[in-house]
């Protein structure tokens, strides 16, 4: 289509393009977060992904045994990692995994994975395989992605329900909320290391610094309304207020998407917490 203001002209004529940059707001932090950038996850210092065994023979049918050899810090994580040596069940080899480490767990300890290990700290099997009340953590939500829920500092799910004849077990979430996933699943028995980390208060600006410093970009974090216009939908005004409605549709344009987006509902949760049982 011909260009703004000049309809001769087959595209836009640059100097209509700089006028209409002239118009437009700021590109405000949600927008320049998407890019990456400066706004990437620091993880150079990093030691590597936390995960389960590759799902495998031995592991489907048996068990097999393993040893901690050192339990280490991981750079960004609030949970230790564990470091576990397993005899290669083909080879003549060792194979090292990192593990995100459970409570209890101490180097020289033997663990063992598979569906005939026994039920013991520490241990990863199928979760079809342990009785309801078990406590677990590192949690697979689809058989052999190796561990995603539950991976946190002090961070744990329990087994609700089991249903041998469809083969699903029905558990608990940290959040409260219930789910269903095969029973092939697998789990590490216990609670994930270092709970009660956020009961401490970070107490001052030099503690939250370092805390953020090896995770991301992402503090300090100047609030909306304490922006002006051209920075931010909240900006400006003669007092700190939003001045509109905080909450936006999921569509809207990325430079007024703030706030509560596509909100569900606003306001104070009162009364007890309703867990949805389905």
């Amino acid at each position: 289509p011909p260009g703004p203001l000049l309809p001769h002209l087959p595209f836009p004529h640059p100097l209509c393009l700089r006028v209409a940059a002239a118009n437009m707001g700021r590109v405000i932090r949600a927008q320049r977060k998407g890019a990456g950038g400066i706004f990437k996850s620091h993880t150079s210092k990093r030691k590597g992904a936390a995960k389960f065994r590759t799902l495998d023979f031995s592991e489907r049918h048996g068990y097999l045994k393993g040893v901690v050899k050192e339990i280490i810090h991981d750079s960004g994580r609030g949970a230790p990692l564990a470091r576990v040596a397993f005899r290669d069940p083909y080879r003549f080899k060792l194979n090292k995994e990192t593990f995100v480490a459970c409570e209890g767990m101490y180097s020289g300890q033997f663990v063992y994975c598979g569906r005939r290990a026994q039920l013991a700290v520490g241990n990863v099997m199928p979760v079809s395989q342990m009785p309801e009340g078990t406590v677990v953590c590192n949690l697979e939500t689809k058989v052999g992605d190796r561990g995603s829920i539950a991976r946190a500092s002090g961070n744990y799910c329990t087994i609700v329900a089991q249903n041998p004849d469809a083969n699903k077990t029905r558990i608990k979430l940290p959040s409260g909320t219930k789910k269903t996933i095969q029973g092939d699943c697998r789990a590490m028995i216990g609670i994930i290391a270092g709970g009660g980390r956020i009961e401490k208060p970070l107490l001052k600006a030099g503690a939250a610094f370092h805390k953020y410093r090896v995770k991301r970009n992402c503090w300090p974090k100047v609030r909306g309304v304490a922006m002006n216009p051209v920075e931010h939908p909240h900006g400006g005004g003669n007092h700190q207020h939003i001045g509109m409605p905080s909450t936006v549709r999921r569509d809207t344009s990325a430079g007024r998407k703030v706030g509560l987006v596509a909100a569900r509902r606003t306001g104070l949760l009162r009364g007890t917490k309703k867990i949805r049982d389905e």
